[in-house]
C-alpha cells in the first residue's frame, strides 16, 4: 500500500477488497435511473409498507436459540431428502395443458409457459455466501446439472440476496443465450459477471417487459436487498408477475405480508399458479418474511380473496436460514391450505407437475424429519404467539 492509499475514502478501500461474489454497486446512468425511481426516497429504496428491516429483539437470545444442540437438530434432515432426478427426458415432451412447473429447491422454479421457458431464482451453488468455504449449506443436492437443464427463455431474478443471485450460476447462464429480468439496480451485479447489457431488462416495480411474447411485470414485495456488510438499498427487489398468451403465473420472491397484495391480484390475476416464500420466517424478522399462514393470505388475496389456482410452497427445504424446523414450513401450509380449501402442491425438489393435471400432495419431507409439533393448531380466538412476541421488538431499524 502507498502513502496516497491513505487519502482515498473508507469506502473506497472497503469496495476494493470485495471479491467478485459481492456483485458491483450501481453507477452511472444505472443511478440516475435509480434516483429517478418513485421508490427511491432519501437516498434508498423503499418498501410499500414501513418494515423493519434488520432483526429486531435481543442478539444474545436468537444466538441461544439458533445455536442450542437441539434446536440445531430440528433444523437438519435426519436422512436423505428425496430428490427427484430431473433428466431431459422428463422436459422434452411438452406440458400437454401448456404450463408445467418444476421446483428446484429453495426459490429455484423452471416454469414452462405457453411454449416458453423461465427459470426464477436459479440457485445451483453449494453454499449462499459469499464465501465458498463458509454459510449456508444445501440440504440436498440440485435435481440435474445447469447444463443439463437446455435452453431457457428468460432468467428472472427477484432480488439480490445470496440464496437468490448466485454468482456461478449466473456465470454459466451468462454463457447462453438467455435474456435476465432484474430489479431496478440489480443489472450491475450481472454486467460485473459477464452478461451483456444488451441481455438485460432491468425494471421498476409496475413496469413491464415483453420476452418471446410473454409479459413479465415486476411487482412490489416488502423485503431489502444487499451482498455487503453496509447495505445501501440501492437495489430494488420485487415479485413477478408473468402472463403469456393462455396462462398467468406469479413469483412471490421474498417478502413479507402487506396488503399490496390485493392489488397485484386485481392488476395481473387471478393466477394458474403462485409460487410463494413460505419458509425462514421468525419473530426476529417478522415483516420481511411470510410465516406459512401470511402467504397463504398471499396467495388468496392475488386471487381476488377466494382459492384458485395452484399455490407451490418456495423458499424453504434446501437452506437452513431460520430457527423453526427445516421441514415445519411443509407442515404448517399444508395445513394452512385444508383449513383455507386451497389446492397446494408438494413436489420433491426436481419433480415436475401441471397445475392443471395431477398434483404432487404427499408429505415427503415426513420421512426425513423429527416428529414437528403443530402450534398453529389453537383454538379460535387464541391469540397468537407471534403477536404476543411482536410487541416486544426492538423498532430500531423501521423505516
Amino acid at each position: 500500500m502507498t502513502g496516497a492509499d491513505y487519502l482515498l475514502p473508507f469506502r473506497t478501500k472497503l469496495r476494493s477488497m470485495r471479491t467478485e461474489s459481492f456483485g458491483a454497486d450501481p453507477a452511472g446512468a444505472r443511478m440516475e435511473r435509480i434516483r429517478r425511481s418513485p421508490h427511491f426516497v432519501d437516498g434508498a429504496f423503499q418498501n410499500p409498507v414501513g418494515a423493519r428491516t434488520r432483526p429486531s429483539g435481543s442478539t444474545v437470545e436468537f444466538a441461544k436459540i439458533y445455536f442450542h444442540k437441539e434446536q440445531r437438530a430440528r433444523r437438519t434432515p435426519t436422512g436423505t431428502v428425496p430428490v427427484h432426478a430431473t433428466t431431459l427426458a422428463d422436459l422434452a415432451t411438452p406440458p400437454a395443458s401448456g404450463l408445467r412447473l418444476t421446483w428446484m429447491g429453495h426459490s429455484s422454479v423452471l416454469a414452462e409457459i405457453d411454449g416458453r421457458r423461465i427459470l426464477f431464482d436459479p440457485v445451483w451453488g453449494e453454499r449462499c455466501s459469499p464465501f465458498p468455504f463458509a454459510g449456508p449449506k444445501r440440504l440436498h443436492p440440485a435435481p440435474l446439472p445447469l447444463a443439463a437443464l437446455g435452453s431457457v427463455d428468460v432468467v428472472v431474478i427477484s432480488h439480490d440476496h445470496y440464496d437468490h443471485l448466485d454468482l456461478p450460476t449466473i456465470r454459466a447462464l451468462a454463457g447462453t443465450d438467455t435474456v435476465f429480468a432484474v430489479p431496478l439496480g440489480v443489472g450491475a451485479h450481472l454486467e460485473r459477471w459477464g452478461v451483456p447489457p444488451n441481455r438485460l431488462r432491468e425494471l421498476d416495480w409496475n413496469e413491464t417487459a415483453t420476452v418471446a411474447g410473454i409479459s413479465l411485470t415486476a411487482t412490489p414485495a416488502r423485503h431489502f436487498c444487499g451482498r455487503g456488510l453496509r447495505n445501501q438499498q440501492h437495489t430494488l427487489w420485487a415479485s413477478w408477475a408473468v402472463t403469456g398468451p393462455e396462462h398467468r403465473i406469479y413469483h412471490s420472491g421474498d417478502t413479507g405480508y402487506f396488503p399490496g397484495f390485493r392489488d397485484i391480484g386485481a392488476e395481473h390475476g387471478p393466477f394458474d399458479a403462485t409460487m410463494i416464500q413460505i419458509g425462514a420466517y421468525s419473530e426476529y424478522w417478522p415483516d420481511i418474511h411470510m410465516t406459512p399462514a401470511e402467504g397463504m393470505r398471499a396467495h388468496l388475496d392475488l386471487q381476488g380473496g377466494r382459492p384458485h389456482g395452484v399455490l407451490l410452497p418456495i423458499h424453504w427445504g434446501t437452506f437452513n436460514l431460520a430457527p423453526h424446523a427445516w421441514a415445519e414450513p411443509g407442515e404448517w401450509t399444508r395445513d394452512a391450505g385444508e383449513e383455507a380449501g386451497q389446492t397446494v402442491a408438494f413436489p420433491r425438489p426436481g419433480e415436475l407437475f401441471e397445475p392443471a393435471g395431477k398434483l404432487p400432495t404427499a408429505a415427503w419431507w415426513r420421512g426425513v424429519s423429527q416428529p414437528i409439533a403443530h402450534p398453529w393448531r389453537r383454538p379460535r380466538g387464541a391469540e397468537s404467539v407471534s403477536e404476543t412476541s411482536r410487541g416486544d421488538m426492538d423498532l430500531a431499524g423501521e423505516r
